[in-house]
């Protein structure tokens, strides 16, 4: 006999239907699974084949065939389990097909029939969505995260046997109920606030007019500075998550298994810090069975790489593209797969490789050889991506040991919000969305400035040696600081403080 049920699988971060074909025919005991399975796939007739035994049900002695179609993409993970059990259950006349039809089924069994939690329960949801499926039936420790998808019944499951009695009319599952947007504004609080950070004013407002154009931002300054201690509380300036945004998030998330346990959305800014020994694979994504890396994980927050001069010189190179691109491709020979990787980029490194160049209270040991060899680590395309440079000193004893509170984050956040909406009424009928992404085009056109504030940035150029590329980053570091003070036209201020933030362009640090 013949049965069809649904299931899903995730290629990238959204999810396409799996059609489960089981055909039962009189014949030798066999079990046969065909259309691209994978090792974990295979293996799943054990496991369904016990769970089915050991929950009260008799599992066919004859020879079963089940295809996963579409049969030309490669099929990943212990999600099947559950679809094809279902599946021989409808086969051997337990279940209705009729009604199962109607349902996407993910899930992992145990031998004993318990079922597991997997991972990519959101995309699956909104994939059957899309569908027009009436619902899915997710392990009951994905029902959160499944029921953030509005529009679409989800049915949570811990056992086997709690399928057959719904669908027989013997117990009924209710759909889980969640209100996403309500999960968004109760999981919204950092634990981290800038008010905690003492003394650093000037590092303070590059984060904030970086967090306001979305600019890439570079810290150095000596060891025990500041630096991950401000770049931990970058996030918590950023706007809040769009409803939208919390979505693709999760959905990154939700595939790689990172969710903790009953979470159902992400409802904060992520931060992402890589060790300096990371591969490119594990940065950017890929591997035998891709999967994405840290960009990815950082995607609509903040990837930090602290030291990073030490990082190897190809995998800071693979950075290009996400930052140009705000995603991740990946080919292989079957498909290609993108990844989302809209973050910002905030690196620290020191000023030379002991840490001590600029810091007055201790002697720099390093050669000009050394110095030069230590930041040549860092190329120029990768460079020219990052807006702000900004010294992070040592922070002076006085400031250590007061007792005065520094502004909290949410009055900042206030500030860059509002930065924020004005870049997105300038930038409505174009494809960017913040001042960092500007082309030339967009500089050209939004960037004006005047007499004033020309013959500034003209003497800049001449006297410190700056070069063209930095021209065009002053001059979106003002654009950024001009809607930070809620102003339309850039004046010779805001040029004056962004000449600040491009110190590594200057000849006396290109050659100390």
């Amino acid at each position: 006999m013949l049965a069809r049920v649904y299931s899903s699988a995730v290629v990238g971060i959204d999810a396409y239907i799996v059609e489960v074909e089981v055909d039962i025919m009189n014949g030798l005991p066999t079990f046969t699974t065909v259309g691209l399975p994978e090792a974990a796939v295979k293996e799943s007739k054990e496991r369904v084949k016990s769970a089915i035994a050991n929950s009260g049900y008799e599992f066919p002695n004859d020879r079963i065939t089940i295809n996963l179609a579409p049969a030309n993409i490669k099929k990943e993970g212990t999600g099947f389990d559950l679809p094809i059990a279902v599946g021989i259950l409808c086969a051997t006349g337990l279940l209705s097909g009729r009604v199962i039809s109607k349902y996407l089924f993910i899930g992992e069994l145990s031998l004993d029939g318990r079922i597991k939690p997997v991972k990519g329960s959101l995309p699956v949801s909104l994939a059957g969505k899309q569908a027009g499926f009436s619902g899915v039936v997710v392990p009951w420790e994905n029902r959160k995260e499944a029921a953030v998808c509005r529009g679409i019944s989800v049915l949570a499951v811990k056992h086997l046997s709690e399928i057959v009695n719904h669908f027989r009319g013997i117990s009924i599952i209710e759909p889980e109920d969640a209100d996403p947007l309500s999960l968004l504004t109760q999981n919204e609080d950092y634990e981290a606030d800038f008010s905690e950070v003492k003394g650093q004013e000037h590092a303070k407002r590059a984060l904030e007019i970086a967090a306001a154009g979305n600019h890439n931002l570079l810290m150095v300054g000596p060891p025990g500075s500041g630096k991950t201690m401000l770049a931990k509380r970058l996030p918590t300036i950023l706007p809040p998550l769009t409803f939208d945004e919390a979505v693709e998030t999760t959905k990154v998330y939700s595939i790689t298994g990172k969710m903790e346990k009953d979470q159902a959305l992400v409802a904060t800014r992520p931060f992402s810090a890589p060790h300096h020994t990371i591969s490119d694979a594990g940065l950017i994504g890929g591997g035998n069975i891709p999967r994405p890396g840290e960009v990815s994980l950082a995607h609509n927050g903040v990837l930090f790489l602290d030291e990073l001069p030490e990082f190897k010189k190809h995998v800071l190179e693979v950075l290009r593209q996400p930052l140009e691109d705000l995603r991740v491709t990946i080919s292989r020979a079957a498909m290609s797969i993108t990844y989302p990787a809209n973050f910002m980029l905030i690196a620290a490194m020191n000023p030379c490789p002991c840490g001590f160049l600029t810091d007055p209270k201790h002697a720099c040991n390093c050669s000009h050889h050394q110095i030069h060899r230590y930041r040549s680590k860092i190329s120029g395309p990768l460079l020219d991506r990052i807006d702000i440079h900004v010294e992070v000193p040592s922070v002076p004893y006085k400031d250590l040991m007061s007792e005065d509170l520094a502004e909290a984050s949410c009055d900042i956040r206030q500030r860059v919000s509002r930065a924020r909406t004005i870049q997105k009424e300038r930038f409505q009928n174009t494809r960017i969305h913040s001042n960092a992404h500007m082309s030339n085009r967009h500089i050209k056109k939004f960037c004006t400035i005047d007499d004033s504030s020309g013959r500034i940035l003209e003497a800049a150029v001449n006297k410190l040696g700056l070069s063209a590329r930095a021209y065009n980053r002053i001059l979106k570091i003002a654009r950024t600081i001009a809607d930070l003070q809620q102003i339309q036209d850039i004046q010779s201020n805001h040029v004056s403080e962004a000449i600040q933030f491009r110190s590594l362009d200057r000849k006396q640090h290109s050659a100390p």
